[in-house]
């Protein structure tokens, strides 16, 4: 019988990929571990492999084909002495079909009781003051059907869905609907039912962002271009709106003294030992003033473990590990790749993961368990001559530390001016999980570790 390929969920959060690209055709041969395709995520482009032996019948979604659901039906293969014509025809009636790209294509969605007809619903209910009417005939309170796409669209670009029209399937309301409103500059809000007198006010709502439509009108047309968000770009937007609006952020500075770790960085490269390469021969290592500081910041968090936590909303969860999060500009955005357990690991084999997990990230070939999850993060822009700054911290880290340019200062010490280098660190921390005496705390540790580096050595 044919054999059913779905879109895989390549990450516990995978909710929709695109295909990139098809490495079959249609009547190759293919055996379990043979890699069939390229999907995109919104962070990397990871590779399909088939399970399953049989001559490739049919491909169903399209390369190039955006917004594919996870389990929708992707291809279909025929089995071994099937004929490959007759399995594409019969094949796919046991998984839902792809969706045509940047297209909503949902499944009825049936309520549990079906509404009583006007007159039925009369005579078999006391009467009772009706509910305040909305724009698509759903009363005040009551359920709107809409699709989790056309959802993600209306939330994103502020538009009711409750004030929209549903197109779809037993009045569901589905992407077209949405996307309509928005070019009509945004559906209202319903009105809200007057409240019993005596009652306490509800509070204002949130101002909604401006719509496409509004924020276009405000410049002339042929003035601009527009270029489209990618899944990356989406997924950015998405999590720092999650971050700043339900983490309580606050933010720790202080200034940390490098010589001492420059010399002994300049001491330790001289050190390291030659190997053949590709290329011919080059150091074994090559550390970098950031590697140094995952491994500080590493430490610290096994120093000061309390702060080596994540917040749920039923209980604290405390670290084992360091793995530390390392943001990577990208084109298009940006991504943490993870140094797990970096407060066991030396600076030599720090360095050579992070060079080896940067160049995956640009090339968009991390796999998920490499830059999911952790337990902290350090985003650098010192090498933009960026002094100091403040980094939004990503869930579910608890903590995030934004790192400076190492520059020249004049500093005081014992009542004598002196020059010293000098880079300045900001630690956003997430207040449910991290007061303020223990972010001091753990800052206090990573700069005694910045100021005597020797200690990242035993």
């Amino acid at each position: 019988m044919p054999i059913n390929i779905t879109m895989p969920a390549l990450s516990p959060t995978m909710e929709e990929g695109n295909l990139s690209k098809w490495l079959v055709k249609e009547g190759d041969k293919v055996s379990p571990g043979d890699v069939i395709a390229e999907i995109e995520t919104d962070k990397a482009t990871m590779e399909v492999e088939a399970v399953d032996e049989g001559t490739v019948a049919k491909l169903v979604v399209p390369a190039g084909t955006e917004g594919v659901k996870v389990n929708a039906l992707i291809a279909i293969l025929a089995g071994e002495g099937e004929d490959a014509a007759a399995a594409a025809k019969s094949g796919g009636s046991a998984a839902p079909k792809a969706e045509a790209p940047k297209a909503d294509a949902p499944k009825a969605e049936t309520p549990k009781e079906a509404p009583k007809p006007a007159a039925a619903a009369a005579a078999s209910a006391p009467a009772k003051a009706e509910p305040a009417p909305v724009a698509n005939g759903h009363a005040a309170g009551d359920r709107v059907f809409a699709s989790p796409l056309a959802r993600r669209i209306a939330k994103d670009a502020g538009v009711d869905v409750t004030a929209l029209t549903g197109s779809g399937p037993h009045g569901r309301v589905v992407k077209v609907d949405v996307e309509a409103a928005i070019a009509s500059g945004g559906a209202q809000a319903a009105p809200a039912a007057k409240a019993p007198a005596g009652a306490p006010s509800a509070p204002a709502p949130a101002t909604k962002p401006m719509s496409d439509d509004q924020v276009l009108k405000l410049f002339a047309e042929g003035s601009y271009e527009l270029v489209p968000h990618d899944n990356m770009r989406k997924t950015i937007a998405r999590r720092l709106v999650e971050a700043k609006s339900t983490i309580p952020h606050f933010y720790l500075t202080l200034d940390c003294e490098l010589d001492a770790l420059l010399a002994l960085r300049t001491q330790l490269n001289a050190a390291a030992p030659m190997r053949k390469t590709d290329k011919g021969e080059a150091p074994a290592y090559k550390l970098s003033v950031n590697d140094m500081v995952i491994k500080a910041m590493a430490m610290a968090l096994m120093a000061v473990p309390d702060a080596n936590a994540s917040w749920t909303e039923s209980a604290m969860v405390k670290h084992k590990h360091a793995d530390v999060g390392v943001a990577v500009s990208i084109p298009g955005g940006l991504i943490t790749p993870i140094i797990r357990h970096a407060d066991e690991k030396t600076l030599s084999v720090i360095s050579n993961e992070m060079k080896d997990l940067a160049s995956r990230a640009r090339s968009r070939k991390l796999k998920p368990e490499e830059y999911q999850g952790g337990t902290t993060a350090v985003s650098n822009l010192g090498m933009f001559g960026i002094k100091d700054f403040a980094a939004v911290i990503n869930p579910p880290h608890a903590t995030i530390l934004a790192v400076g340019a190492g520059e020249e200062r004049a500093v005081v010490k014992k009542g004598e001016i002196r020059i010293a280098t000098v880079m300045s660190v900001t630690l956003s921390t997430d207040h449910r999980a991290v007061d303020g005496a223990l972010g001091a705390e753990l800052l206090g540790a990573f700069k005694r570790l910045i100021e005597n580096p020797m200690g990242m050595l035993v």
